[in-house]
């Protein structure tokens, strides 16, 4: 059986207090195993990225836990637990030119991490560390002295990745990595992500607001609508067997290469007001193996008699 690397329980995630109060995420539940592709999608203040963050450190949480290795990290840690965290979850950021220091050189961004934890021996590992990095990524040695406006944004890209893989980390959160690039340059982004983890065995939480990018890197995907997770399942039975309205709703937006085929496609727009959740309420359902559902008991038993 696939070990669990990363396991999210019950998080509830809001910002402000009072009548400002936001609530972002909703009892979000889902495991990552180690050596797989987990995306989470949703559109533009679904969530997605505050899970991300939270798993990051970077935004407190409600209620809920969050378990990294089998270890309950959203609580006091001890310094060294805090620089093992760090070093073994990374982030790509969606933005490349806004994450990349723009006054640093190249070497010296993607040794920051090195520096700050002390991960090198001396200079000669340091160096050989960030140019082994910087070739695996798909650039030269002696791009390691220039600065990051200096390169394209797929390069920029290429720059953050060796930023956060040089660490060796465990867990790569990767928040939207091509939705600022060049369409022409996604694909291979992509390719280079993919070929990354089978070298290194890298685990993935891929987040992303289009379900076709993530279509043929991800393993699984959970299906995320303003703070609720409500579709989840392997990716072929995602595409394949969609239940969910809003995921179908997803699924039509995404283009067809054929001009007479996507003329004639029909969009479905999803309306929540379809639900009545005002004394049967939902619940995260499995209606077939594997495939979870946000449902109350009466769609759960509508959705598996269409199957």
């Amino acid at each position: 059986m696939a070990e669990k690397l990363l396991e999210i329980k019950d998080l509830s995630i809001s910002f402000g207090e009072g009548k400002h109060k936001n609530i972002a995420v909703k009892n979000a539940n889902f495991d990552i195993y180690k050596g797989e592709t987990f995306a989470l999608v949703g559109e533009s203040g679904s969530g997605k990225t505050t899970i991300g963050r939270a798993v990051m450190g970077l935004n407190n949480i409600e209620s809920g836990d969050i378990i990294f290795d089998g270890k309950k990290i959203n609580t006091k840690l001890s310094s060294a637990e805090k620089v093992s965290l760090i070093k073994d979850i990374q982030m790509i950021f969606q933005d490349p030119a806004a994450s990349l220091n723009e006054r640093a050189t190249v070497d010296y961004v993607i040794s920051e991490g090195l520096h700050n934890f002390h991960l090198y021996k001396d200079e000669a590992d340091r160096k050989a560390k960030v140019e082994t990095m910087l070739k695996e990524v798909g650039l030269l040695p002696e791009h390691l002295s220039r600065y990051p406006h200096e390169f394209s944004g797929g390069q920029r890209q290429r720059i953050g990745i060796a930023r956060a893989l040089v660490m060796a980390p465990r867990l790569v959160i990767a928040d939207e990595p091509i939705s600022a690039l060049d369409v022409s340059i996604r694909a291979q982004v992509l390719n280079l992500l993919q070929r990354l983890q089978e070298e290194k065995g890298l685990t993935y939480l891929f987040i992303a607001h289009d379900l076709s990018v993530v279509h043929f890197i991800s393993d699984r995907i959970a299906v995320i609508y303003h703070g609720d997770i409500v579709e989840m399942a392997e990716t072929e039975e995602l595409f394949n067997n969609p239940i969910h309205p809003y995921t179908k709703s997803l699924l039509s937006a995404i283009p067809i290469p054929d001009p007479v085929l996507e003329r004639a496609k029909e969009l479905i727009v999803y309306d929540d007001s379809i639900h009545d959740y005002t004394t049967d309420k939902p619940s995260f359902q499995e209606i077939k193996s594997g495939h979870f559902v946000w449902a109350n008991d009466a769609e759960a038993k509508n959705y598996q008699e269409m199957l």
